[in-house]
């Protein structure tokens, strides 16, 4: 019998379901065969049972507590020609900008000020970055990010060397985000034309290797199958991913697959779910960049645990999937998106809390 709490569980309709996500409430380790039982249903009502046992797990794991992400998207220049993203390098149709070092400190001054717990740190792959001699420029705003703000740092700069991963991680950042976005070597093939499958996922076992935190994400809709996804749960479960995302692909003009269609906001749901019931203790990204905030909320109620994409008005960033959604308004905030949780039972974190947590991870990693 499941305890009373916050959250309450609703049994499944299949009883092959119930008895997996039975399983999973009494945190024991789910096979391949019984997490590919609650990827293939459809079926509405298993379907709330997965969410609502997701839920569950997730309220063990953190109470109501959720973590905010301040969102600094520092350059739009980018070397690579992945076909779904707006940023690609032959998209001669988006907004190209490289934000200066004082720029980019000031912003993560404000993002501090509104309460996030993170600074997220992205780029695209800038040719002027990964140009071997202009690393060290990236080493250096990382540490004065570190110095000057105090927050911890997630660092996104694409695939770089162990030496410069090595040099983050003494310069203070705390994590390593870069998503695989599958785990199907054909379909990253498509998908990240000329790059490496293995030099990817290599370096984010090297930036743990080093001390970081990593996340890892996929991207859901791009043409994987059923079993592409489980496979990707069990990828970023077997690689010791601190934070594992999903994002639901969204159509971007002027590129390769701008006339596909994103796929259903259950799928992403449920995609969500299963990350969080096959890694309880995991951070697990809801992103405000797709669907606002009514989205938002339908990704927490599948299981994630933190706000990410938060950005502050007049800041003249863009995100990725929505490059300009709700941003100028204010309401891609702390104090913007609080109203969306309260009305789903679920409150901002202590940043004490999240800082608690990251050092607690951290000292894991340099133990293993």
């Amino acid at each position: 019998m499941v305890a009373q709490s916050n959250f309450t569980y609703v049994e499944a309709r299949d009883p092959a379901i119930s008895r997996v996500l039975h399983k999973a409430l009494r945190e024991r380790e789910l096979t391949k065969a019984e997490i590919s039982r609650l990827m293939n249903t459809n079926d509405i009502i298993d379907l709330y049972s997965i969410f609502s046992a997701a839920q569950r797990i997730r309220e063990k794991k953190f109470g109501n507590d959720v973590f905010p992400y301040g969102f600094i998207y520092a350059s739009t220049y980018c070397r690579n020609h992945c076909v779904f993203c707006f940023y690609r390098k032959p998209n001669v149709k988006c907004l190209r900008y490289r934000k200066t070092p004082e720029e980019i400190l000031e912003i993560a001054s404000q993002l501090k000020k509104s309460g996030v717990h993170l600074i997220d740190l992205t780029m695209s792959e800038d040719p002027l970055i990964h140009d071997e001699k202009h690393f060290g420029s990236l080493v250096s705003l990382v540490k004065r990010i570190v110095d000057d703000i105090g927050l911890p740092v997630m660092v996104s700069p694409g695939v770089i060397p162990r030496r410069i991963i090595r040099d983050l991680a003494q310069v203070g950042a705390d994590w390593f985000a870069l998503y695989q976005e599958t785990h199907n070597r054909e379909l990253f093939d498509r998908l990240r034309v000329g790059q490496s499958f293995d030099a990817r996922m290599n370096a984010k076992l090297q930036a743990k290797k080093e001390g970081l935190l990593i996340e890892e994400g996929v991207l859901i809709g791009v043409g994987e199958t059923h079993q592409d996804r489980v496979n990707s749960i069990l990828a970023m479960k077997r690689i010791g991913a601190h934070q594992v995302r999903e994002m639901g692909f969204q159509p971007q003009p002027n590129t390769p697959m701008e006339n596909c269609a994103s796929p259903p906001i259950l799928d992403e749901m449920k995609f969500i779910a299963i990350m969080r019931i096959t890694q309880p203790g995991k951070l697990i990204p809801a992103s405000y960049d797709i669907d606002g905030g009514k989205g938002l909320q339908l990704r927490l109620m599948a299981g994630a645990n933190l706000v990410t994409s938060l950005i502050p008005p007049r800041s003249g960033l863009a995100g990725v999937a929505q490059s300009k959604l709700n941003v100028e308004c204010g309401l891609r905030t702390v104090k913007g998106v609080e109203p969306y949780l309260e009305q789903i039972g679920l409150r901002f974190a202590s940043r004490k809390r999240y800082i608690e947590w990251v050092k607690e991870n951290k000292a894991r990693v340099h133990m293993s």
